[in-house]
């Protein structure tokens, strides 16, 4: 029997096994190499549940998988571009709009399409504080002293008080309150946690919090409010000062909005082929992401328990992504 018709026949036979055993010839020729797959972990809940839903799919389908924690927004420019990270699954154009556009400059990263909820952060504020600042949702409520002064805490007062996100995250709130000349005073919280369990501690009271909230998140549905409304974010009210009501600064308007996206190495494709396809595939509902990081947030449960489930009871989905 000659080499070529040898070949052949393994060849179909291994088709043939992996169709009986339900998985694609292409699944079942992974993992392509078993150097491991590197999902980066960030700063907050949701990144790191589809972080590891995401990576116990990959696990499945016999890739070596690690979650390296990463800085959010310079992963786009650093990690991302050299292969020091595979992936990336959040990144939301409310914040790394910027980052993104440098990233894709590189030609070394390709956003790998919409993870699917739609993205929104913004200043939000406990329903019943509306009684003391009736001028709400309108931004400019916020400039009576009266209306901040009920926002504010011992550390601030007369200025009210806004916790913003870590650091890390940027969005221009510091800026915001320069640009607007709101008599407010902008912490940082140190932790994503901490952000919210402080939240959950001021609405218990019905103390006075302002704070940024975004969505997807859990937290839009356990707690009644609103965010405030400023004015629509354009591009130029982040790049011209002439923008907006203040001809001398940027970011006198609320932040951005839009979609959350994928993000891989470039060469994630030609090495990990089916592992690219899956990761280019792999999308989650809002509601869902809402449910799963309440089940870690508020439940207690583990990211690699509430993770592990999700790959269990969608087995047939993601074999479909891999085929």
């Amino acid at each position: 029997m000659d080499c070529l018709k040898v070949f052949q026949r393994s060849g179909f036979a291994a088709a043939a096994l992996a169709l009986l055993v339900g998985i694609s010839p292409a699944s079942a020729a992974s993992p392509e190499s078993s150097d491991p797959i590197k999902i980066a972990l960030f700063d907050w809940t949701s990144v790191n549940l589809n972080a590891k839903i995401l990576g116990g799919i990959l696990e499945k389908l016999g890739y070596t998988v690690e979650y390296p924690t990463a800085d959010y927004l310079s992963s786009l420019t650093t990690g991302l571009t050299n292969g020091d990270l595979t992936l990336g699954v959040e990144f939301w154009d409310t914040t790394a709009g910027e980052a993104m556009k440098a990233s894709d400059a590189t030609k070394q990263t390709e956003r790998l399409g919409k993870l699917g909820p739609k993205a929104k952060e913004e200043w939000w504020y406990p329903i019943y504080m509306k009684e003391k600042c009736p001028g709400l949702p309108d931004w400019k409520a916020l400039l009576d002293p009266k209306c901040a002064e009920a926002f504010s805490t011992p550390d601030t007062a007369p200025k009210g008080r806004y916790l913003g996100g870590p650091v890390t995250w940027e969005g221009f709130d510091d800026e915001r309150v320069a640009a607007l000349k709101l008599p407010f005073t902008v912490i940082h919280a140190g932790t994503d946690g901490a952000m919210f369990a402080e939240l959950d501690s001021a609405y218990q009271r019905k103390a006075p919090i302002m704070l940024w909230i975004y969505s997807p998140h859990w937290a839009t549905a356990k707690y009644q409010g609103e965010w405030v409304q400023f004015p629509e974010y354009e591009p130029a009210c982040y790049t011209d000062p002439k923008w907006g009501t203040n001809p001398d600064a940027k970011y006198d308007c609320g932040k951005p909005h839009g979609e959350i996206w994928k993000y891989a190495w470039s060469g994630m494709k030609d090495k990990w082929p089916v592992a690219y396809k899956v990761a280019k595939a792999y999308t989650i509902e809002t509601d869902e992401l809402n449910k799963l990081s309440g089940q870690v947030d508020l439940e207690g449960k583990s990211l690699d328990e509430v993770a592990a489930k999700w790959v269990t009871d969608h087995e047939a989905t993601w074999k479909a992504w891999a085929q």
